[in-house]
């Protein structure tokens, strides 16, 4: 299994959070070694929050300076702060109004909150991006990314599964 070196990074923080500790789940029900490191200090009152997800066979050190090979980004300035960080050959999932260049050719941008909304529950946008990032993560199923889902949380689980599917639909259309 190739490593995964994630930030989800946004404005807010717990649906940022959310994501980068279901992957973390998915990696450890897999045997692998896996770290979430968040940053959710004084960012948490509309700053840009991010955590850090590393998802390997191998030890690796929890903090990503350089290389990271998935890029969630909810909002720009949370794009603007980790681009640079990016590998070459990264995946960038990212909120639609956001301007991404051209270098980045395996990129997917959908509207998460419209398509929450769309659905019926704005809160379960974060479901629609987890949904598009599981799509871009060699080794793991769309189902191992549900069972973490209704392991984790507690409450709109049918909402959030069904926005998980939904984003998972959108983002293989890319």
């Amino acid at each position: 299994m190739e490593t995964i070196k994630l930030v989800c990074a946004g404005f807010g923080g717990q649906g940022v959070l959310t994501i980068g500790q279901l992957v973390a789940m998915m990696g450890m029900k897999k045997g692998l070694l896996v770290s979430w490191m968040p940053s959710y200090g004084p960012e948490m009152r509309g700053g840009t929050a991010n955590c850090h997800v590393i998802v390997s066979e191998q030890q690796q050190s929890p903090i990503i300076s350089q290389g990271i090979t998935h890029l969630l980004a909810l909002s720009q300035p949370a794009y603007d702060k980790f681009e640079k960080q990016l590998s070459p050959q990264g995946v960038i999932i990212a909120n639609a109004k956001m301007q991404l260049p051209t270098e980045y050719p395996s990129s997917i941008q959908l509207d998460f909150n419209q398509i929450a909304t769309d659905l019926g529950n704005q809160k379960t946008a974060n479901m629609v991006a987890f949904g598009a990032l599981v799509t871009t993560l060699k080794g793991f199923s769309l189902e191992e990314g549900e069972a973490v889902i209704k392991e984790k949380l507690v409450n709109f689980v049918d909402d959030n599964v069904k926005a998980y599917y939904l984003g998972a639909e959108l983002a293989s259309k890319y």
